[in-house]
């Protein structure tokens, strides 16, 4: 039985099949016909007879896909290469691992939280390769108060990393392993940095081994104010990028794309533990001088200028009359500094440093912290609206020319053991001391004395300073008491044989 099929509403015409087979045929002649039209009006007007519109432009679709020949014939440009800076820098970037108890730096990947808690990586971290003989800069976070060091290069092979030295002011690190002919890192000129410069950032985040990011030198001499613990003497002059850093990247390289070292990566700016747009680097040429001090002394030979500054801003210039807006306000001047003898006087505004020009605090302390003490240099001032270039020889904090040594390796103890900050003294609320630095194979590793630990007393003797502490010690046999307090702060106390 057939069915009745209606379109809704729609009028429905019947025609033959022959009439039916001419209007189809003719309507597609008509549509190809309009489709060729458009095509050479509108794609291809070269090929059309007619001329544009008056107010229109041809217009011309770009190729989804180069051709081959194309393809083959594109170069990336040498300054957009990262492969070679890749290539020489990851195999000189080392993944360290660590055990034992945590040191007092917080990981300094999460010192921006909103609730003021330190999330803290201490299993891992990275190094940089920066001699062929072992030596490794690293960040002094990653491993201070580490009781064992495990260094793997990007090859795999794994190694026991010893410390050679700390400081914190710069939050780095030296670190050795017994091994020769390893690939290593040049330092380049971190000055030469410019902003808005290609990096690398090299490192291990997250325990994925030999990681590379890529961004830009977004900042110079950033100060942060991280460093809270390094006695009111912490140098913070960042080089500031967004080439993405996690936990894990802290002592890693920042390199051009010469493949150089231009900073040791080191914090983060997030409020969340991970990377956020901006990470921080001590620069290279500031590292380089710390990683000679270590080598060379044990501890960083600084010098300092022995004055007070301020950043000159408008309210500044307004209030002291200076004439323009730049440069370091001379606050005071410390008696018997290198600054006091050279006649630099209050009011000063220093505004270069070796012919290097500074704005602010961050850039002039690092200039200074690149020298010794006993070394001299050239300090640019503004006085009464006129500039000068005055000669410094700088000094120590206790104003002395020489190497000064807080730090002494004592071999019958198994330690080095090092005079006590003024932050240490106010915070156990103490007049003086003696601090183990670092602990190697002895006496005090066997009575299980962690590094941190104060000793005030020597058989109920109070020792103030190395120097008394050594004395203490001359002659001792048998069982020798040291009192102090653990790196927490408590009162505690061994029993040493002699």
């Amino acid at each position: 039985m057939s069915k009745d099929i209606s379109f809704a509403k729609q009028p429905f015409f019947r025609m033959k099949t022959k009439p039916l087979i001419l209007v189809s045929l003719f309507s597609s002649m008509l549509g190809a016909g309009l489709a060729l039209g458009a095509y050479l009006y509108l794609i291809d007007p070269g090929s059309a007879s007619p001329s544009p519109r008056p107010g229109n432009q041809p217009v011309k679709f770009t190729s989804v896909a180069p051709s081959v020949d194309n393809a083959k014939q594109y170069i990336v440009p040498d300054g957009l290469n990262f492969v070679n800076a890749a290539g020489l820098a990851t195999p000189a970037v080392v993944h360290i691992k660590v055990g034992g108890p945590a040191g007092g730096h917080a990981e300094i990947l999460d010192m921006f939280r909103d609730d003021g808690e330190d999330q803290r990586d201490r299993g891992s971290g990275s190094g940089v390769i920066i001699a062929e003989n072992g030596y490794i800069l690293t960040n002094l976070h990653v491993v201070e108060g580490a009781t064992r060091i495990e260094v793997v290069l990007d090859d795999k092979r794994s190694y026991k990393g010893t410390i050679i030295g700390e400081d914190p002011t710069t939050d780095l690190a030296l670190i050795r392993i017994q091994e020769e002919g390893l690939p290593f890192m040049i330092f380049g000129n971190s000055d030469q940095v410019q902003i808005g410069e290609w990096v690398l950032a090299v490192g291990n985040p997250f325990d994925l081994t030999s990681t590379v990011t890529a961004g830009i030198v977004s900042a110079k001499a950033r100060n942060i104010q991280i460093l809270r613990n390094a006695d009111g003497m912490s140098v913070e002059s960042f080089i500031q990028t967004d080439a993405a850093v996690n936990p894990g990247n802290s002592g890693g390289a920042l390199v051009n794309l010469r493949g150089e070292l231009i900073g040791i990566n080191t914090a983060i700016a997030t409020r969340t533990g991970g990377y956020a747009g901006y990470s921080f680097a001590v620069p290279a040429t500031l590292a380089k001088k710390v990683a000679e001090d270590l080598i060379k002394h044990g501890e960083v030979q600084r010098a300092l200028l022995g004055v007070s500054i301020r950043e000159v801003n408008t309210q500044l210039a307004q209030e002291q009359q200076i004439k323009r807006v730049g440069g370091v306000f001379v606050a005071s001047i410390n008696p018997g500094s290198g600054a006091a003898e050279a006649g630099i006087e209050i009011g000063d505004v220093i505004t270069a440093i070796d012919g290097s020009i500074v704005n602010t605090v961050a850039a002039l302390q690092e200039l200074v912290a690149r020298h010794r003490p006993g070394e001299k240099i050239v300090v640019t001032v503004e006085r009464g609206g006129e500039q000068s270039q005055i000669n410094v020889l700088l000094k120590s904090k206790n104003n002395s020319l020489g190497v000064v040594n807080t730090v002494e390796t004592m071999l019958d103890l198994g330690a080095d053991i090092g005079e006590l900050t003024e932050a240490d003294k106010r915070r156990l609320k103490i007049n003086g001391g003696v601090k183990v630095i670092r602990l190697r194979e002895g006496k005090l590793k066997a009575q299980k004395i962690e590094t941190g630990f104060v000793v005030t007393l020597v058989d109920k003797r109070a020792i103030n300073n190395l120097a008394e502490f050594r004395t203490a010690l001359v002659g001792k046999r048998g069982k020798v008491l040291l009192e102090g307090f653990d790196k927490e702060g408590e009162k505690t106390f061994f029993s040493i044989d002699f």
